[in-house]
């Protein structure tokens, strides 16, 4: 498994996984709206790496979005997205709400 960033990774086979329910900050400067931003974001994606090296994660498949599987993610029968955001390196984010601002 390979961490793209603090919500995204992808499966040995290549599969890309977005996590459901949450949205942690942009690392790449076109996407990411400030400075901050991008800081934030390079925390949540070395916290997603210290989480999932070397473990298995379970997952149920509910979506599609921007060519990714979206879906719900347990690692070691613990629900990842909640993991995340008491970690404070991402946010709740339901499906058709605005995604939430990092920048201020």
């Amino acid at each position: 498994m390979w961490v793209i960033d603090g919500d995204t990774f992808r499966m040995a086979d290549g599969e890309r996984i977005r996590i459901a329910g949450i949205d942690a900050a942009e690392t790449d400067p076109a996407h990411a709206k400030c400075a901050a931003e991008i800081v934030i974001g390079k925390k949540a994606t070395a916290e997603a790496i210290s989480l999932l090296k070397g473990r298995t994660v379970d997952f149920e498949r509910v979506g599609r979005s921007y060519r990714r599987t979206v879906a719900r993610v347990r690692l070691e029968g613990r629900d990842l997205s909640g993991d995340l955001v008491a970690k404070g390196i991402a946010r709740p984010w339901a499906k058709g709400r605005p995604k939430p601002d990092w920048c201020g």
